[in-house]
């Protein structure tokens, strides 16, 4: 069952057991901290611009970033206690990046957000390919 999880059998260890049902680690930080960071942003009537939105969103989603690409090369590897934690902060990320974006669609923080995740997944992605083609 597929119920905020997007892991297969043999990923099982990148997941938490909850009432019978797999919850991904890191989506499990990830979307109910996006969704209050998003809605505390819209009651505080947060601006849409402050001058440290790209080097904090681009900070707090690079650590998932990373633990996901060492985690493509270490299927094993990893702990999900990790997994969460980038995940709290990729949602921190994300819930600034997408509440300027619902106002004033593809604003540059979201812009270099996107460009940051390309520019970390698509190398790591081939890399991984080919490994386990070649493997």
């Amino acid at each position: 069952m597929f119920w905020l999880s997007h892991h297969h059998e043999e990923e099982y260890n990148r997941t938490y057991l909850l009432g019978g049902v797999r919850v991904c680690a890191r989506c499990l930080g990830t979307y109910p901290v996006l969704l209050a960071v998003m809605v505390a942003l819209f009651k505080a009537r947060a601006p849409l611009s402050w001058e440290w939105d790209v080097p904090v969103v681009l900070g707090l989603t690079l650590p998932a970033l990373v633990d996901w690409a060492v985690g493509r090369f270490r299927p094993g590897g990893g702990s999900n206690a990790v997994r969460t934690l980038t995940g709290v902060l990729l949602g921190v990320a994300l819930g600034r990046s997408l509440f300027i974006h619902l106002q004033k669609p593809l604003p540059q923080v979201l812009v270099w957000q996107a460009a940051l995740v390309a520019v970390v997944a698509l190398p790591v992605l081939l890399m991984t390919y080919r490994s386990s083609r070649d493997g």
